[in-house]
Formats: C-alpha cells, structure tokens, sequence
C-alpha cells in the first residue's frame, strides 16, 4: 500500500521507524521485490502496511498492520535478509476515510 506523506507522518507517530524516501535507490528494487509500497525500516528490518481489515463504512477510521518483509542480517543494520510477508499485531490508524 502506498501512502500519501500525510499518512506517513500519522504512521510514524504510530509506529517506531522511518519511511524509505520514494526517490530512494533502493525502492526500484524494493518495488520489484515486494510491489508498490511505502517501506519503512526499523530496528528489526523492512516493514509495509496493509489494510488490516475489510471496513464497511468510509467515515470509519481507516486501520493498517504492519507486515515484516524483512529482517537485518548483520549487527550493523546494514544488510536485509527477505522472508515471506509476515503480519503482525502491530496497527495504525491512519484516520478517516474520505
């Protein structure tokens, strides 16, 4: 899910990590990997959101899970090693639909 700059500042305040810029190198590559996402990185790897669950009503606030992709493979947090999308418990609210 790609995010709107807005939504990434409501997901950072939510969440403790940092959005990859989208005129960062690596998002070509990010992008062919695991799609067109907002990525963010933090002390346990690469992260995306996702919506969490089916909303009926748009003035609902809209809620996302962050999903792992994946984790640091080296003490330095300078190398990733990819799994298969991995849900979390974590959520965010995002705000209302418009």
């Amino acid at each position: 899910m790609k995010l709107t700059s807005v939504q990434v500042q409501r997901t950072l305040s939510q969440f403790d990590a940092r959005a990859i810029p989208d005129n960062h190198p690596v998002i070509s590559q990010l992008s062919e990997l695991f799609g067109d996402h907002t990525f963010f990185l933090d002390e346990t790897g690469l992260s995306i959101v996702e919506p969490a669950a089916e909303e009926t009503s748009q003035a609902t606030p809209q809620l996302v899970r962050v999903v792992k992709l994946a984790n640091w493979s080296d003490e330095g947090l300078t190398s990733l090693s990819p799994h298969e999308p991995e849900p979390t418990d974590d959520t965010i609210e995002l705000g209302s639909r418009h």
